[in-house]
This record gives C-alpha cells, sequence and structure tokens, in this order.
C-alpha cells in the first residue's frame, strides 16, 4: 500500500498525465473536424458537473468538468460524446447546416476527424522524446569526460575535460562502432582503481580512474523492489550479502541467480553506509529480437562512473529519434498484449488506473524530465490503444467507414446499437481486468 504522501503525488500526477493526453487527443479530433468544416458544439474536459465554461466565436462551448478522467468532443448533429448516435433534428437541416454536422460530412472528412485524435498523441509523444533528446544531446566525440559522479572510492586522478585514449591499457572503440563500450568494458578487469590514458591540454598522460560502471544507481524502475524499498538515484550498492562488489555486472548476476529470495544490500550514500533488505521480482522483459525472457529484477538502472561530454542534438536528428521511440512503444505494446493473449507472459503486465497511477507518481518523484518522458510514453500507448478496431473507439469508427466506402452505405442503425453495445462491453470488461491485475499483482 501507497504511504498517504506518495499516494497523493501519484494521484495527483496521474491527473496531470491523463489531462495533458486527453486535452491534445481531443484538440486533434477538434481542430481537423473545424479544418474539414464540421463544426463543434462541445469540447469537454473530464466528465460530469462542470466547472467552468465559456463559448467562442465559433459556438463552441469549452468546458471543464469536475471528473478528470477524460474528455470529449461533442459535434453538430451528435446524440451523444462518442458521435455514435445523431440527433433527432438532424433530418431537419438545411444542406449547409447537414454539411457541418459529422453524419453529414463527407466520408474523408469524418474519417480525418477521427483519425486525428491518435494522430495527435503520436505528434505529441514524437515531440516529447525528441525534447528531451534534444536537451540532453549526443555524445560528443571523441569520448571525453563530463561530469564525475560521487562515489565510495575517491583520490582519482582522473578530471572533466580529460579526452579518454585507454583503459587499463586497453584502447577505447568507437562510441558508434557494433557492440561499443558495452562489450569493451566487459573486457576490463574489476578494480578499485584503473589506469586511464587521457589527453589534457594537448598531451597524453595516464592518471587512475574508477571502474567505469559502478553499481551506481541512475533510476529506479516503477512498481519495483528497489524503489519500495527506500533506495535512491545517486546510492551506490557496495555489497550483496556481506560480499564485496565494485561492478554493476557482478550486482546483476547476483540478483538473476537469487531465485527471487530476499537480498541484504550495503549501500552507500552521501559518505554514509546503509543497510536495506529487498526481494527481487520476476519481471517480463522485450527482447530485441521480439518476444520476452523472464528475469529477477530489483529495479534499477545503471549507469558510468562519470557522463561523457555531449554535444547538440539537431532538430531533425531529434525528430527521427522521438518517431523511432514512439514506434517502439506501439511495437513492444503489440508484443505484449499478444504474449500475454498467448499465456507467455504474466497478465500482470498489464496495468489498470491504480497502475498507471502509481506509475506517475514513482516517475514524478524522479524529476520532471523522467515525468516528462513517461507521458510521451503514455500518450503513444492511448494513440495506439484508441486505433483497435473496438466499437466506441477510433479505431471501431474506422472499420465502420471502411464498411460505408466499399458498400457505399453506412451500417444499419440498429447494426451500429448492437455493435457499438458489444465495443462498450469489450472496453468495460478490458478495464476491470485490468483494475483486477492492479489489485491482485
Amino acid at each position: 500500500m501507497l504511504p498517504l504522501g506518495n499516494f497523493g503525488l501519484a494521484v495527483l500526477a496521474f491527473v496531470v498525465a491523463l489531462s495533458v493526453i486527453v486535452a491534445v487527443h481531443e484538440y486533434g479530433h477538434y481542430i481537423v473536424g473545424r479544418w474539414c468544416g464540421i463544426k463543434a458544439d462541445v469540447f469537454s474536459l473530464g466528465f460530469g458537473p462542470v466547472l467552468f465554461a465559456r463559448e467562442d466565436k465559433r459556438g463552441t462551448r469549452w468546458q471543464l468538468a469536475a471528473l478528470p478522467f477524460g474528455g470529449y468532443v461533442k459535434f453538430k448533429g451528435d446524440g451523444d460524446a462518442a458521435s455514435a448516435t445523431q440527433a433527432g433534428d438532424i433530418e431537419e437541416m438545411s444542406p449547409e447546416e447537414r454539411r457541418q454536422t459529422m453524419a453529414g460530412a463527407p466520408l474523408w472528412a469524418r474519417a480525418a476527424t477521427v483519425v486525428a485524435g491518435p494522430l495527435f498523441n503520436f505528434i505529441l509523444s514524437i515531440a516529447i522524446f525528441g525534447a528531451v533528446m534534444m536537451s540532453q544531446g549526443k555524445v560528443a566525440e571523441p569520448l571525453t569526460v563530463g561530469e564525475l559522479h560521487p562515489l565510495p572510492q575517491s583520490g582519482f586522478g582522473l578530471q572533466a575535460g580529460d579526452e579518454l585514449l585507454a583503459i587499463a591499457g586497453r584502447d577505447l572503440p568507437d562510441y558508434g562502432a557494433p557492440g561499443g563500450l558495452g562489450d569493451f568494458i566487459d573486457t576490463l578487469p574489476v578494480e578499485e582503481s584503473l589506469d586511464y590514458r587521457v589527453r589534457r591540454e594537448g598531451r597524453e598522460i595516464v592518471v587512475d580512474g574508477p571502474y567505469p560502471q559502478p553499481t551506481r544507481i541512475m533510476q529506479l524502475a516503477p512498481q519495483s523492489a528497489a524503489i519500495e524499498s527506500g533506495l535512491a538515484p545517486g546510492d551506490v550498492i557496495v555489497g550483496v550479502e556481506g560480499q564485496k562488489i565494485l561492478a554493476f555486472d557482478e550486482l546483476k548476476q547476483v540478483v538473476e541467480s537469487s531465485d527471487g529470495r530476499a537480498l541484504a544490500l550495503d549501500v552507500w550514500r552521501d559518505g554514509e553506509v546503509m543497510q536495506f533488505e529487498l526481494t527481487p521480482r520476476r519481471v517480463d522483459e522485450p527482447k530485441p529480437e521480439g518476444g520476452f525472457r523472464t528475469e529477477w529484477r530489483i529495479g534499477i538502472a545503471g549507469g558510468m562512473a562519470f557522463d561523457f561530454a555531449t554535444e547538440r542534438m539537431g532538430p531533425g536528428e531529434a525528430l527521427v529519434g522521438g518517431a523511432a521511440q514512439t514506434w517502439a512503444v506501439m511495437s513492444n505494446s503489440v508484443s505484449g498484449l499478444y504474449h500475454m493473449l498467448i499465456g507467455a507472459i504474466s497478465a500482470c503486465n498489464m496495468s489498470g488506473p491504480i497502475g498507471i497511477a502509481e506509475v506517475s507518481g514513482a516517475m514524478a518523484s524522479q524529476g520532471a524530465s523522467s515525468f516528462v518522458w513517461f507521458i510521451a510514453v503514455l500518450s503513444a500507448a492511448i494513440g495506439f490503444l484508441n486505433l483497435f478496431p473496438i466499437p466506441v473507439l477510433d479505431g471501431g469508427h474506422l472499420v465502420f467507414y471502411a464498411f460505408e466506402a466499399v458498400t457505399g452505405k453506412p451500417p444499419s442503425d440498429g447494426a451500429l446499437r448492437i455493435l457499438m453495445t458489444i465495443g462498450l462491453t469489450l472496453v468495460l470488461g478490458l478495464m476491470g481486468f485490468a483494475l483486477i491485475t492492479d489489485i491482485l499483482c
């Protein structure tokens, strides 16, 4: 159970994240509908009693409602907020007025308006991912030491601004080379101090420096054993079960071989060694080649003993990176759903509102950058989910429009009512199942 303070942060972060994503999604429907000549009567952020409302010069009422768990655009002629039914007076409208409704607009205009919601979610994700990548920059070459992180070992001669040439007598590979630094670090001896050959102020010298990939925590995974035990970014795990460790790979091997038994950790924090106990959890992780593997994890991400100096990333490169990251979120979502359906991974990988709120709070607690990144991930996932061919979702409307394009007429009102009922049942059933997994898992 979350402590009261964490619970409040989780709820607030969830509401903020969902409100941003819903507002962008619904604005996509609204603005593209307007461009296509379809009039919006209501743009609502939230449901239930209206807290604030104003009407603009186009006759659209913009409102904020009391229940901040969604939103909608009600277009002219719609009988409900889902644009699933028509108002009773639509047949009495003039041709000009009817053209301003969803039902009376051309097929292309309706399809564009519907697809715009998920599309705007993807645009938001790409923009956020790209902006974060631009703000962080990319690793500059030649590899140069940036900020040195605090470690239990001190007194090293390595300095910020040193150009790295070799470590422990081994020449550094190009940063972008196959295998890159990961394979290179695996070849290094695991020792507290290593010789670094660097270029400093135009001349080559040899200085001592730390093992490059220590057990320093860079980031915590939400809903993990580490975050529940009280570990924090910047902590350095110096021992497990009384055995001294120096390298992140050593820690990883101990955790993976734990078989889920509780582990006692010695953790260095701000010059003091503290004791923690946590139990690794089984986690289903996507593999690079596709599919999933199950491992024992405590939920930490490691990093280098120092940051590399960075250089500015151009907007084009950042957008390409943002698009690739958005695509990765969607492809991992498909793979995850497929492997859950066939029973290859646990249904606990599906998060409902409780799980998403908990992750929202955990990411917010780790800083604005982590929380904004999470919004981008959630936006891509929600946009993708809305494209599922289920009635009541945007994808279901697109299926109806495809039927109309092929047959020359829309599905009958009776068929639509039945299909919408089935779709609503499926969506509510999925939400209920996700809520159950939140409680049980």
